[in-house]
């Protein structure tokens, strides 16, 4: 079943001070300037809406090592799209081996690494085991938002700890 997002010609906007959910076109007077008119919300400097961060840089312990002998350890690793979780399991590699699915996945996600021109599978692939093993505890960091810890209190002795609660490989939680 496909759903969408506007109706009768209605749209969906979340700009200015507008509380996202409120109603489009609810507002008491015509639009003007352009503006979407919508219910009166909080003053312009108590709306603090912050930036939705989809790229984040790292460091390999080790770095991936190029066939001319260059290291290359800094990169950056967007976050990841269901697509990008998805896809690889069409793969006959990750068919073959439920291993390989972390390798390709990076491969997906990683936008760059030194100065490589393109990351990919075959470089991931190529990687030191602790760097991979690093950028895989990266990939669950980052695109499980912190949400992968629970606060808990131990049974005996009442003292509050955290636990993780997230999935032992990438795609898993």
């Amino acid at each position: 079943m496909r759903r969408t997002a506007a109706r009768a010609g209605g749209a969906v906007s979340y700009g200015g001070a507008q509380a996202p959910g409120a109603a489009v076109g609810a507002g008491a007077g015509p639009a003007q300037d352009g503006a979407v008119p919508g219910p009166a919300g909080p003053a312009p400097e108590q709306v603090h809406q912050e930036a939705l961060r989809t790229e984040f840089p790292f460091q390999l312990p080790r770095g991936y090592v190029d066939e001319s002998g260059t290291v290359h350890r800094d990169g950056v690793m967007r976050l990841s799209t269901a697509r990008d979780e998805l896809v690889p399991l069409r793969d006959v590699r990750v068919q073959e081996n439920p291993a390989f699915l972390s390798v390709v996945l990076l491969g997906r996600v990683i936008t760059r690494l030194g100065t490589l021109p393109l990351v990919h599978d075959g470089v991931v692939e190529q990687m030191f085991a602790s760097d991979l093993a690093f950028l895989q505890d990266f990939y669950r960091q980052i695109n499980a938002e912190g949400h992968t810890r629970a606060a808990v209190e131990c049974p005996h002795c009442a003292e509050p700890f955290e636990v993780e609660l997230g999935g032992s490989r990438l795609g898993e939680s």
